[in-house]
């Protein structure tokens, strides 16, 4: 899955795939990527036009939606 680059202190890229509706987060603080399984296009659209990246990401998806790491931090 392709990841852009986003501006964020908490996260480094972003990507999300609307037909398997999977998002996938590279988290900045140790280079981990994870994927969060079930994600609506909709709240994708609602996270990355967030003020807040991290905030969104604590408050309305971390433990709401199925994950699974894929990489390991460096």
């Amino acid at each position: 899955m392709q990841r852009r680059p986003v501006q964020s202190s908490a996260l480094s890229s972003v990507g999300y795939d609307p037909d398997a509706r999977i998002l996938e987060l590279e988290f900045r603080e140790n280079g981990g990527v994870w994927q969060y399984f079930g994600f609506p296009s909709a709240t994708f659209k609602k996270f990355i036009n967030a003020e807040s990246l991290g905030n969104f990401f604590a408050t309305r998806i971390k433990g709401k939606y199925p994950e699974l790491k894929v990489k390991f931090a460096h």
